[in-house]
């Protein structure tokens, strides 16, 4: 298939395909039936059964794999559909999105540098709900921007590494089935070059799910601090190559701002949709909220706000699909739709 070229994406309107469209009308159905209901609770650090019960939902449904093959049980559905679901999601239940979000990421990890065996053994359980949730380790305390500062080791002893170190703020720390972990294996290295990237199964000993962040926002979402002490893994349990890691987050940073943009984007959206309902209902002087031109015009700047960020996203998205750069749109969307739900909320 040839993929259109970088200028026809950025210049055509960024339609939905029919399978694009279903995807999003099925996110929003879970959304408002399955994750709004349970979303206060939540928030209020109740309901968690519920919540584990709706990832559970939402992997039988494909939303786990968007971007993850057939072979290995994904729905091979693309950026633009991982988007449109995510933003969906969040409308109902932001804790619960920003889940599925990290999930898809770590199984496009899996999927671009896990061996054959990595994959068939991983993947599946990620995208059938038999691990509710995937975690992506690579901030630290010193390494937030610049995740090269990491300070994490893995030193080969045998057939086997060992691991020690910390990371901050994983989300789904508490319940994920399986951490993508970023480690130094050559402290001799130029800074970034070497960093390499391992698999660690929950329960392996020496994994240690510490101190839970309390948080301002998304309060549901389990976020932690991973500490591993001398945690043993299997050499086998490297992706792709010594040494090569930090290429390899790089590159899924870039995706994951996407995912990033999407789920503020849902935020805002439902935000505004609140804000519409309210203003149409809430009677003063006589009239509605809604016939007072001040009103209007911040409903009519926050609209433009979200359909501006809704079409960097598309951008972004279909850029990451038909296989060019796509770093410095996911980016601007990230940027762009963060401070618009700010704004909108």
């Amino acid at each position: 298939m040839q993929h259109p070229t970088k200028n026809e994406i950025e210049e055509h309107d960024l339609s939905l395909s029919d399978e694009q469209a279903m995807i999003q009308e099925t996110a929003l159905k879970f959304s408002e039936t399955l994750l709004e209901p349970n979303a206060g609770a939540l928030d209020e650090g109740k309901g968690r059964e519920a919540l584990l019960a709706n990832l559970k939902t939402l992997s039988e449904n494909g939303f786990m794999g968007l971007n993850v093959s057939a072979d290995y049980g994904g729905t091979e559905a693309g950026t633009v559909s991982f988007a449109l679901a995510i933003e969906a999601l969040a409308r109902g239940c932001a804790s619960t999105a920003v889940t599925a979000s990290v999930s898809n990421m770590v199984g496009e990890v899996i999927q671009a540098v896990g061996s054959e065996d990595q994959k068939a053994t991983y993947l599946p359980k990620l995208t059938d709900g038999t691990y509710p949730a995937g975690a992506f380790c690579l901030t630290e305390s010193s390494a937030g921007s610049d995740p090269s500062a990491m300070k994490t080791r893995a030193v080969k002893d045998g057939n086997h590494y060992v691991l020690n170190g910390s990371k901050l703020y994983i989300s789904s720390g508490e319940y994920a089935g399986v951490f993508v972990v970023w480690a130094v294996t050559d402290p001799d290295a130029p800074k970034g070059k070497g960093i390499s990237c391992f698999l660690v199964e929950a329960g392996t000993p020496g994994l240690i799910i510490s101190k839970a962040e309390k948080k301002m926002g998304q309060t549901g979402s389990a976020t932690n601090e991973i500490v591993f002490q001398d945690c043993r893994i299997p050499a086998t349990a490297m992706m792709g190559e010594e040494n090569d890691g930090f290429r390899v987050a790089v590159s899924e940073l870039a995706g994951g701002r996407i995912g990033v943009a999407s789920l503020a984007l849902g935020i805002a959206r439902k935000a505004m949709d609140t804000a519409k309902a309210y203003v149409n209902e809430r009677q003063q002087f006589g009239k509605p909220l809604a016939d007072m031109q001040g009103i209007q015009w911040m409903i009519a700047d926050r609209e433009t706000d979200l359909e501006a960020a809704r079409l960097l996203i598309l951008q972004a998205a279909s850029l990451k699909d038909a296989g060019h750069p796509f770093a410095k749109e996911a980016s601007m969307a990230k940027l762009f739709a963060s401070e618009a739900a700010q704004r909108a909320t």
